[in-house]
């Protein structure tokens, strides 16, 4: 059975990391990856603590606070199943130049995206139009460049949502 998941898993992310060298969505999600990175997120977040009106301020603490608590759990999961990145194992995958060289299991930057905004879209579901699609562009972008499976993208969604919900509901509730 989990020879078949592999499998499966390996043909939609070959789907999607086969369009690597079209230059337009090359230039997108070489882009749109870099919002689920330390330097934007930590900077998103404390702009949003910064310029947040005092009534929002306790869902900006909620969404640093999540972002800085769900990197303890991908700290660990990567110890504890160290999987290597695609690039590595799947024959003809397309992938930057310097790609990252620890374990792909779950996706940082999926998980980091996924924390930050949570909080966000529970204060105020209308920004789940926007920040839903953008997050799924990080988690994309992450497979398209060839970095991680879509396993790893899934579970690092879940984890930061819930390390989302989490701090939300610890700060709000």
């Amino acid at each position: 059975m989990l020879h078949l998941f592999y499998g499966f898993e390996c043909r939609l992310f070959q789907q999607v990391n086969r369009h690597f060298d079209k230059k337009l969505l090359n230039l997108f999600f070489r882009t749109v990856t870099h919002l689920g990175g330390a330097r934007i997120t930590i900077a998103a977040t404390l702009l949003l603590f910064m310029f947040s009106p005092r009534e929002t301020r306790l869902v900006a603490i909620a969404s640093a606070l999540a972002l800085s608590a769900s990197h303890i759990p991908v700290h660990f999961v990567k110890l504890l199943f160290p999987r290597k990145r695609p690039y590595l194992i799947i024959e003809k995958t397309k992938f930057p130049a310097n790609p990252l060289q620890d374990h792909s299991f779950p996706s940082g930057h999926t998980t980091a995206i996924f924390s930050v905004m949570t909080p966000y879209i529970l204060f105020l579901p209308q920004l789940s139009i926007v920040l839903i699609p953008l997050g799924l562009c990080v988690g994309i972008s992450r497979i398209y460049l060839g970095l991680h499976y879509p396993s790893d993208v899934l579970a690092g969604g879940i984890l930061g949502s819930l390390t989302g919900i989490l701090c939300f509901c610890l700060l709000w509730l």
